[in-house]
C-alpha cells in the first residue's frame, strides 16, 4: 500500500461554482494535517465545467486524483467508488457543497489519533428550510426505530474512518447502499463531533427530491424487515375493521330496526381494504425490486476514465 495517511473522498455533480473555493479551503486543511494526503474527486456525470476545473487542479497538485463516471450514478455510488480506490490509513468522506466545513477534518484527525475508528459529524444549527429539516429529523427517527441499528441523529456522510472500517465496507456488496447506515452497522469504536451545518457556498442543491426519497427508502428497507411485518399487521387490522362494520350493520338492522346503509359501509370498507392492499403490495414490491437489483449483478458504477492513479489499489481486496 502507498504511504498515504489520509484519503479525502468528494463526489462532484455540477459544482463548477463551488470547486475553486472548495479546493482552497481543503488545501488549507490538508497542509495542517500531520501526514501525507490524497484527494479523490468523483465526477458523477457532471454536464457543466466541473470536470475541466478538476483536471486543472490535478495538473498543479499530484495528490489530487479524479474518477470520471460514464454517467450520473448517484451520490452513494460516487462515495463507494472513492472508498474502493482510497489508499489512506484514514478515509474522509465529505460532500462538495461546503455545507460541511473542511475545517472539521482537523478535529476528526485528532480523535482518530486518540484511537477512534470512526469519527462522524453531527450536524447542528441546520440552515435548510423548516420543512426540509423536519423531513430529515422524521427520517432519522423512523430509520432508527425500524432498523434496529443505532444510527446517530443528524449524522450524515461527513466522517473519518480507519482503514479497517473501509475494508469492512468493501465487503458489503449490496446494490442499494446507505453508507451512513452501513457505517453504523460495521461497529468499531465510534464518536460523534458536533459540526455547524451551513448553507451551500453557491448555487442550488443538486440532489433532487426523488433522490432524497430513494436514499430514505434505502436507509429503511436495506436494514429492516419490519415493513413486511407491518403489512401483515395492517392486513389483520383491516380484517378486524371489516368484521366490526359487519357487526354494526347487524345491530342497526335487527336491534335498532333501522335501515342499514349497506352501500355506504361497503364503499368505505372497499376503499379502506383497497388502500391496505396497495400499501402491502408496495412494501413487498420494494423488497422484490431490491432482490432483482442484487440478482442482476450490474456494476454499482462505471468509470469512463481515471486521472492521477498509478494503479488500482489491490492490497486488501
Amino acid at each position: 500500500m502507498k504511504n498515504i495517511d489520509y484519503s479525502v473522498v468528494i463526489p462532484i455533480f455540477n459544482e463548477e461554482e463551488i470547486i475553486p473555493e472548495l479546493w482552497r479551503q481543503l488545501l488549507d486543511v490538508l497542509q495542517r494535517l500531520d501526514g501525507n494526503s490524497e484527494v479523490i474527486f468523483i465526477n458523477d456525470g457532471s454536464v457543466d465545467s466541473s470536470f475541466e476545473l478538476l483536471k486543472k487542479i490535478t495538473q498543479q497538485h499530484l495528490e489530487v486524483k479524479i474518477i470520471n463516471f460514464s454517467r450520473n450514478f448517484g451520490h452513494q455510488s460516487a462515495l463507494s467508488a472513492g472508498i474502493d480506490h482510497a489508499d489512506g490509513k484514514a478515509v474522509i468522506l465529505m460532500d462538495g457543497d461546503l455545507q460541511d466545513s473542511p475545517e472539521a477534518i482537523i478535529s476528526f484527525s485528532r480523535l482518530w489519533q486518540q484511537g477512534y475508528d470512526v469519527v462522524y459529524a453531527i450536524r447542528k444549527n441546520r440552515k435548510e428550510k423548516l420543512l426540509k429539516r423536519l423531513a430529515f429529523k422524521s427520517f432519522y427517527y423512523i430509520q432508527r426505530k425500524l432498523s434496529g441499528i443505532i444510527t446517530p441523529m443528524d449524522a450524515g456522510i461527513f466522517s473519518l474512518m480507519d482503514r479497517k472500517v473501509i475494508l469492512t465496507l468493501r465487503q458489503m456488496p449490496e446494490r442499494n447502499k446507505y453508507l451512513s447506515g452501513l457505517r453504523a452497522y460495521a461497529g468499531f469504536k465510534q464518536i460523534g463531533v458536533y459540526v455547524e451545518r451551513g448553507l451551500r457556498y453557491r448555487g442550488e442543491p443538486k440532489v433532487s427530491v426523488s433522490k432524497l426519497f430513494k436514499l430514505a427508502f434505502d436507509g429503511i428497507f436495506s436494514f429492516s424487515t419490519i415493513p413486511l411485518k407491518m403489512a401483515t399487521i395492517l392486513g389483520l387490522v383491516s380484517a378486524i375493521f371489516s368484521f366490526i362494520i359487519g357487526l354494526i350493520g347487524l345491530y342497526v338492522k335487527f336491534v335498532l330496526g333501522q335501515e342499514f346503509l349497506s352501500w355506504a359501509y361497503g364503499l368505505t370498507t372497499t376503499f379502506f381494504m383497497g388502500g391496505i392492499q396497495l400499501l402491502s403490495l408496495g412494501i413487498i414490491g420494494e423488497y422484490i425490486g431490491r432482490i432483482y437489483d442484487e440478482v442482476r449483478q450490474r456494476p454499482y458504477y462505471i468509470i469512463r476514465e481515471k486521472i492521477g492513479f498509478e494503479k488500482i489499489s489491490s492490497d486488501e481486496s
